[in-house]
C-alpha cells in the first residue's frame, strides 16, 4: 500500500513535467537517478550478481514491457485528468488476478475474486465509463493496463529468483537505453527548476519500484492487484491540490468502492 502511495505521488510529479518536457526524457532523467543510486548501493556485487544471472533475457523482457506501458502511459497524462488517468489504467489489477490464474497457478480465494470485482466496479463507477469520450489517450491507458498487467506477472516469476536491486538495475538500464535513444533524437533544453523536480521524480520513482518489487517477494500477485486500488484516493487529493480537479460524486462512490475492496481484502489475509 505503501508503494502505490509512492507511485501516486511519483505520477502527480510526472503528469507536471509532462505538459513542458517530452515524456521519454523524463523517463531517461528518472531511470539515470534511479541507477546512480542502484549502483552506489550494490556497487561491485550488484553488477556481479547481474552479469552472472540466467534470467538475463527474461529480465530484458520484461524491461521492455515496462518502457512501453509506461510511455503509453505518460504520454496520454498530457490530456486526462490524474484521477481519470488512474481509474482507466486500473483495469490492470483485474487482469493481474486472471493471469495469476492462469500463468503463475495461484490458487485465488473468493474473497480475493469478490475484492478485485468490487474494486473494479468502484474503478468504473469513478471513470465514468458512458462520460469517457473514445480516444487515443483512452486508448493508450488501456493498453498500458494490459501491459502493466502482464508485467507484474513477470515480476512475480522472477522476483523468486533475482533480489530487488537487480530487477531494478535490468528494468531501468532497459528504460535508459530506449529513452536515451528517443533523447537523441529530440532533446528539450530544462531548467534548473525542472532539473531538480526531475531528480525528485526519479528518487521517488526509485523508492516506489523498491517497495513493489519486495512486495512481489512476500505477497500474491491477486492480493497486489486488490491493493493497486489504494492508489486511487490520493490521486485525487493530489490531483485537486495540485489543478485544482473536483471529482464528481459518482468518483467519490467508486473510491469508496475500492476502499472497502482493499479493506476487506487486508483483513481476509491477516487471518488467511
Amino acid at each position: 500500500m505503501l508503494a502505490y502511495f509512492v507511485f501516486a505521488v511519483h505520477d502527480a510529479g510526472i503528469k507536471w513535467l509532462v505538459a513542458d518536457i517530452p515524456v521519454w526524457q523524463i523517463l531517461f532523467f528518472r531511470s539515470a537517478t534511479i541507477l546512480v543510486v542502484c549502483l552506489a548501493i550494490g556497487r561491485r556485487a550488484l553488477l556481479e550478481r547481474a552479469a552472472a544471472s540466467s534470467l538475463k533475457r527474461p529480465l530484458a523482457f520484461r524491461g521492455v514491457i515496462m518502457v512501453t506501458a509506461w510511455l503509453c502511459y505518460y504520454s496520454a497524462a498530457r490530456s486526462l485528468p490524474l484521477a481519470q488517468l488512474l481509474c482507466l489504467y486500473f483495469a490492470a489489477p483485474l487482469m493481474v488476478t486472471v493471469m495469476a490464474r492462469q500463468i503463475l497457478k495461484e490458487h485465488v480465494t473468493r474473497t480475493r475474486w469478490v475484492c478485485v470485482m468490487i474494486g473494479f466496479i468502484g474503478v468504473l463507477l469513478a471513470s465514468d465509463p458512458f462520460g469517457v469520450r473514445a480516444s487515443f489517450s483512452t486508448l493508450l491507458v488501456l493498453v498500458a493496463a494490459a501491459l502493466w498487467g502482464y508485467g507484474i506477472i513477470l515480476m512475480r516469476q522472477i522476483a523468486r529468483m533475482e533480489p530487488t536491486l537487480l530487477q531494478m538495475l535490468s528494468t531501468n538500464t532497459v528504460f535508459l537505453i530506449a529513452t536515451g535513444i528517443a533523447c537523441l533524437l529530440h532533446w528539450q533544453p530544462v531548467t534548473t527548476p525542472q532539473l531538480v523536480l526531475l531528480i525528485g521524480v526519479g528518487l521517488v520513482g526509485g523508492l516506489a519500484q523498491f517497495l513493489v518489487f519486495e512486495a512481489a517477494r512476500m505477497i500474491p500477485a491477486s492480493v497486489m492487484a486488490t491493493l493497486e486500488y489504494s492508489a486511487l484516493p490520493w490521486a485525487f487529493l493530489l490531483g485537486y491540490l495540485i489543478w485544482f480537479d473536483v471529482p464528481v460524486m459518482a468518483v467519490f462512490l467508486g473510491a469508496a468502492l475500492i476502499i472497502v475492496a482493499g479493506a476487506v481484502l487486508f483483513r481476509a489475509e491477516r487471518q488467511s
